[in-house]
């Protein structure tokens, strides 16, 4: 029987099961085609991808810093450079650090030697004989210990039987996202690589050129939506998607002043649980009975930083 079972690979996930893989044996299992969850990477064609979740990473604490530059030593890792304007006119020089071919690069890294298994949603988990029962795609896996990584609506949903009231009560708001990707059949060559926004529907832009994973005669951009934004569409996205992406380009042209007829491809994608802006009380979670562990973003803040830090914290629990 397999030691751990991990539900997730996003940084959370990827992190946590790296850590236990020096010790006991780990397996993931992931929704999503491959890894990274929100720190995802969308291929438009080749090797012409867009950045659609996490857009950089800029450490703040210590040993977090020191991972990150461990990476970029390891060339997982590279510097985004260039010009980020910030048109709320607030100060920021902390130095942006990305993926060398996408942002997902961080959980390939970890989890690189970790079975894996993609386009696997649970439906359902079950404690008995103190071991696990895993199920997805109609098959049942055993697992001698639990690690759930997803956002906190999903959690309640799928273990609510085996959490005490100190999860159950968290006060967790987890905010919606909505990202457009935009192709132009220019390149535009314009020396700017983010732009933070003063708009009532865009938040913040990326020039996925300036990023230097590519070279291409065409420009590509992602835009992600603010908050007030995201909360009013992000439920009828799917249905409406069409409508509600020529919303965010309208307002991005009218922002850049780009030409519509240039614009060859776009596609949007929404995060419905995105970030928990204000974290909580404690960092991640573990139960001895139920052999079972809850680390996550949300339990601290809504950086990639929060989610190392929160399965950093579960593995000093479990140990």
């Amino acid at each position: 029987m397999i030691d751990f079972c991990v539900l997730g690979s996003g940084i959370a996930g990827s992190t946590i099961a790296n850590l236990l893989s020096k010790k006991y044996t780990v397996e993931i299992f992931d929704k999503a085609r491959g890894p990274g969850g929100r720190s995802s990477n969308r291929r438009y064609k080749k090797n012409l991808s867009f950045d659609h979740g996490v857009q950089y990473i800029s450490p703040k604490d210590k040993l977090f810093k020191k991972f990150v530059l461990n990476l970029k030593k390891k060339n997982v890792l590279k510097i985004w450079g260039g010009n980020h304007i910030d048109l709320n006119l607030k100060s920021g020089n902390s130095s942006k650090y990305i993926g060398k071919k996408g942002n997902n690069d961080i959980a390939k890294f970890l989890i690189k030697n970790i079975k894996k298994n993609f386009n696997s949603p649970i439906t359902k988990i079950n404690f008995t004989n103190n071991y696990w029962e895993i199920t997805s795609n109609d098959k049942i896996y055993h697992f001698g210990n639990l690690i759930i990584t997803c956002p906190y609506p999903q959690l309640i949903a799928i273990s609510k039987n085996y959490l005490n009231n100190i999860i159950k009560k968290l006060k967790i708001k987890m905010s919606p996202n909505i990202t457009t990707m935009i192709v132009f059949k220019k390149n535009y060559n314009i020396p700017i690589s983010s732009i933070k926004f003063q708009s009532n529907i865009i938040a913040w832009a990326a020039n996925e050129n300036s990023k230097e994973r590519f070279k291409s005669k065409e420009s590509l951009w992602t835009i992600q939506t603010n908050e007030k934004f995201s909360k009013k569409y992000i439920n009828s996205l799917k249905k409406n998607k069409k409508k509600i992406s020529n919303i965010i380009i309208n307002e991005f042209l009218k922002l850049t002043s780009f030409n519509k007829k240039d614009i060859i491809f776009y596609n949007s994608h929404g995060w419905k649980y995105s970030y928990n802006l204000s974290g909580s009380p404690i960092k991640s979670y573990w139960n001895k009975k139920f052999k079972m562990g809850i680390c996550a973003d949300w339990f601290i803040g809504s950086k990639v930083e929060s989610s190392w830090l929160s399965a950093n914290d579960l593995l000093k629990k479990i140990k």
